[in-house]
């Protein structure tokens, strides 16, 4: 996965737009654009940050086009300061944050004997410890506003085993757990939950994308028959951040085509 979505958008009472939202997306497309749309048709101001300002561009013009505001801020996702401070150029810009969405991380299949201690390490930061400092950050100013709501994307590789995803999987199944436990330290103003995401046809699935033979092999590993679209998944988040999902904290909802294990073999031999 390569957008990184930090989103802040209010789940107001029944009738009134979603609020502000703070939104990073490393790529400018993907399942973070695809979010940041579809908040902003609901009504939210969005934030978006990342390294590529030229794509996050195109993204805040389709906002601006909604008639909702868009702010750019290119920043480097991987410095864990600079998306803390996030929270307080979106608190300056846009008068408040009402949702943060954590879509962040991403990684490589590799084998166990390649996989480091060190790159554990920098998995565990680009997926749960970015979540965890944008959140941080904006929880004050979500607590003076009120309250709001925290949507994290993880994936079903943080509850399947499969070769191959020692790093990514054990990453993405901390930050899980993570909605869970910050959903019992924010409650009740505050709630959290995430989305177990399965192959969404984003960047970060290119090579299968444009290749037929890896494609139909994943897609006949999935019980749906397809590769998801990232408005699926932006369909869940807005739920997630609206009334509609108003009396949900802590959960991890999957969204992945139905598919109970890795839906493409990485040819790993055993040692």
């Amino acid at each position: 996965m390569t957008d990184v979505l930090l989103v802040t958008c209010a789940p107001l009472p029944e009738g009134e737009e979603l609020g502000h939202l703070l939104v990073e997306d490393l790529a400018g497309r993907g399942i973070g654009a695809a979010s940041a749309l579809a908040l902003a048709q609901a009504g939210a101001d969005v934030l978006l940050s990342s390294r590529t300002k030229e794509q996050l561009d195109a993204v805040a013009a389709q906002i601006e086009a909604l008639g909702r505001r868009a702010v750019v801020v290119p920043a480097d996702l991987s410095d864990l300061d600079a998306i803390a401070g996030l929270a307080e150029v979106a608190n300056k810009e846009l008068g408040r944050i009402d949702v943060v969405v954590n879509n962040v991380g991403g990684s490589m299949p590799g084998a166990f004997l390649d996989t480091s201690p060190q790159r554990l390490i920098a998995e565990f930061s680009w997926n749960v410890a970015t979540a965890h400092a944008l959140t941080r950050a904006a929880v004050p100013i979500m607590l003076d506003g009120g309250g709001g709501a925290v949507v994290g994307i993880s994936s079903m590789m943080g509850r399947a085993a499969g070769r191959g995803f020692v790093a990514y999987g054990t990453a993405k199944a901390a930050l899980s757990h993570w909605t869970r436990l910050a959903a019992q330290d924010l409650a009740p103003r505050i709630r959290v939950n995430a989305i177990a995401v399965g192959a969404v046809a984003t960047s970060a699935l290119e090579i299968v994308l444009e290749d037929d033979g890896l494609r139909t092999t994943m897609e006949q590993g999935t019980p749906l028959k397809r590769i998801g679209d990232p408005e699926e998944i932006a369909a869940t988040v807005l739920f997630l951040a609206s009334p509609a999902g108003g009396y949900m904290t802590g959960k991890v909802v999957e969204v992945d085509g139905g598919i109970e294990q890795p839906n493409l073999d990485m040819g790993l031999p055993d040692l």
